[in-house]
């Protein structure tokens, strides 16, 4: 090949041969993986949810430190899909805010120029970004409570968004410890009362720092004002009810937050109580202390103590000294606590009540007869369990399924067992999904299992509606009716085989003669036709409750899997 001068060479790579025909990109997409990169002031955003609405306390010294060294922690950034600018992934907007002062001020390269690590924005990326920023806050315990109140609420809403449908504060609490920032319920709760009752009386004095003991004690005020104003006030006609009383006293109080008392708010609070209802103050003022005073003893740790005897009745003025009790008695999935090992018919303590009058005795004999009927075997409690229980619903705005209030107008029935049954229908809102509800029926199946002396055959699955039996079952004897092992385990089957595979389920099993003993099962044999032997047919009471309470939950079960949220099965408070 010739030689050819640099002026023909450049020609020739200039020629059309040479030029771009394909489409050309107006933006470099993002990064697939984390990435470290520099970007500007002006491609830099502060993040729109930030939880922190009032000046970081810390910012003048924040700011003197990256004025004289420079920025030794750059915030993570990241960008939403689409977006033509970068933001703060969690926590940084102080610095940010910062780094604009300082590059005003000075113009200097190394206040406009940041070197940060890029993060891909993630599939579900505000939830992401507003936990990152609220963990990252809360490490460096910088967030004023309501601050923090505001931003849990915020969590919620896209949570709720995210899954169509509304969240109790149980639930809020494990998804935003699932998501890196743990809050305990009873936090939850109080932020709720602070956003609901205290922020639009007193913003000033919420925003200014109050804490959370603080909030603690106006709440814990709240509250009980509230109980004793509704039980006064029904007898009296009052023009303002309590919600705009409390507001109207408290916003007074919304000045300096360093002047802020709360021993002024009860004081005030109380006396416009006392003027409004007839009441003396100090009778006012020793109800609601005397309220309070029980909170914060639901509230406080739980020591050790001897189990009450369930008949036993406790005073107001002996709750206030008497011991928490222990762990071990506390209820499991808003279910009675555990229960005796025997199975005997018992009365349940009814709770303390006023001293009837004259014409009362008749009223109470017969419904504590009723409340009798309904109790198959005890799941022992005491009146001060029953209180705490009903204090906790009241806090955490849920319903109380308390048996004593329900047994007469639902359709409750206490029995023990692993899981204590107190009400048959009612599906606490933390068992009701898949795992747990297969977890409690296959307990139940168990016990049931148990009774007929073949426990040894129902094995837990993950699968259909949580057990399935192991046994060749159904073999009649020689009188031509099944033997009560073999009848309960053949019903135990029938109901769990159709919701198992073909290889998860006994490969023979003759179903034909249920028929025939399943009401022999159920309900006994009549007392004409009856000899003793046969008896031992019939479940007993105790497992006939299971029976009920395992095909509520599989039934419930079901519908969550077909993906019905309420079936025709379900019922207020299921």
């Amino acid at each position: 090949m010739a030689d050819i001068s640099e002026q023909e060479m450049a020609m020739k790579l200039m020629s059309d041969g040479f030029g771009r025909t394909g489409p050309v990109a107006g933006v470099l997409t993002d990064p697939v993986a984390d990435t470290p990169m520099v970007v500007t002031l002006d491609e830099l955003r502060p993040y729109e949810l930030d939880p922190r609405l009032t000046r970081n306390p810390l910012y003048d010294e924040i700011k003197a430190s990256i004025r004289e060294r420079g920025l030794d922690a750059p915030p993570p950034i990241t960008r939403r899909p689409g977006s033509d600018h970068y933001i703060i992934r969690n926590g940084g907007n102080t610095r940010l805010a910062i780094l604009r002062e300082l590059w005003a001020e000075t113009r200097d390269e190394r206040f406009f120029r940041i070197g940060c690590l890029f993060r891909p924005w993630p599939e579900r990326g505000e939830i992401v970004a507003l936990t990152g920023h609220l963990a990252e806050n809360e490490l460096h315990g910088s967030l004023s409570f309501i601050e923090r109140a505001l931003g849990v609420e915020k969590v919620r809403e896209l949570y709720e968004k995210e899954d169509g449908k509304s969240l109790s504060q149980s639930e809020l609490a494990r998804r935003l410890k699932a998501d890196g920032y743990p809050v305990p319920q009873p936090h939850i709760s109080r932020m709720q009362e602070a956003i609901q009752y205290l922020l639009p009386a007193i913003p000033n004095v919420l925003y200014g720092g109050l804490g959370r003991h603080q909030v603690e004690q106006l709440t814990g005020l709240r509250r009980a004002g509230a109980r004793i104003w509704d039980v006064r006030a029904a007898s009296r006609q009052v023009d303002v009810d309590f919600a705009t009383l409390f507001q109207d006293v408290l916003s007074v109080f919304d000045g300096t937050p360093g002047n802020f008392n709360i021993q002024r708010v009860q004081d005030e609070l109380i006396g416009q109580m006392a003027d409004l209802l007839g009441v003396v103050y100090d009778t006012l003022a020793l109800e609601i202390l005397d309220s309070e005073k029980r909170w914060q003893i639901l509230t406080s740790e739980p020591v050790a103590a001897p189990t009450a005897t369930p008949s036993a009745a406790v005073s107001p003025q002996a709750e206030s000294t008497q011991p928490s009790p222990p762990p071990s008695s506390a209820p499991r999935d808003g279910e009675a606590p555990a229960p005796a090992p025997e199975f005997t018919l018992q009365t349940k303590a009814a709770p303390a009540q006023p001293p009837a009058s004259d014409d009362q005795p008749d009223d109470e004999s017969q419904r504590s007869t009723l409340v009798q009927e309904h109790v198959v075997s005890p799941a022992p409690t005491t009146d001060r369990l029953q209180s705490i229980q009903r204090l906790i619903a009241d806090h955490t705005g849920e319903s109380h399924n308390d048996f004593e209030s329900n047994v007469l107008k639902a359709i409750p029935v206490q029995v023990g067992g692993l899981y204590p049954i107190s009400d048959v229908w009612h599906i606490a809102p933390g068992l009701d999904e898949p795992e747990r509800l297969r977890t409690h029926i296959a307990q139940f199946a168990l016990e049931i299992a148990r009774e007929a002396g073949v426990g040894e055959h129902i094995a837990p699955s993950d699968y259909g509606i949580g057990f399935s039996c192991t046994a060749q079952i159904g073999h009649a004897g020689a009188s031509g009716t099944m033997a009560l092992p073999d009848a309960t385990l053949t019903l135990l089957h029938v109901l769990s085989a159709p919701y198992l595979s073909a290889s998860a389920s006994p490969a023979r099993s003759d179903t034909s003669r249920l028929a025939g003993d399943v009401g022999v099962l159920l309900l006994g044999t009549a007392p004409s036709a009856t000899s003793s032997q046969n008896q031992s047919h019939v479940l007993t009471d105790s497992g006939l409750v299971k029976l009920f309470r395992l095909v509520r939950l599989a039934r419930r079960l079901l519908e969550i899997e077909a993906g019905i949220p309420d079936g025709d099965s379900a019922m207020p408070g299921s």
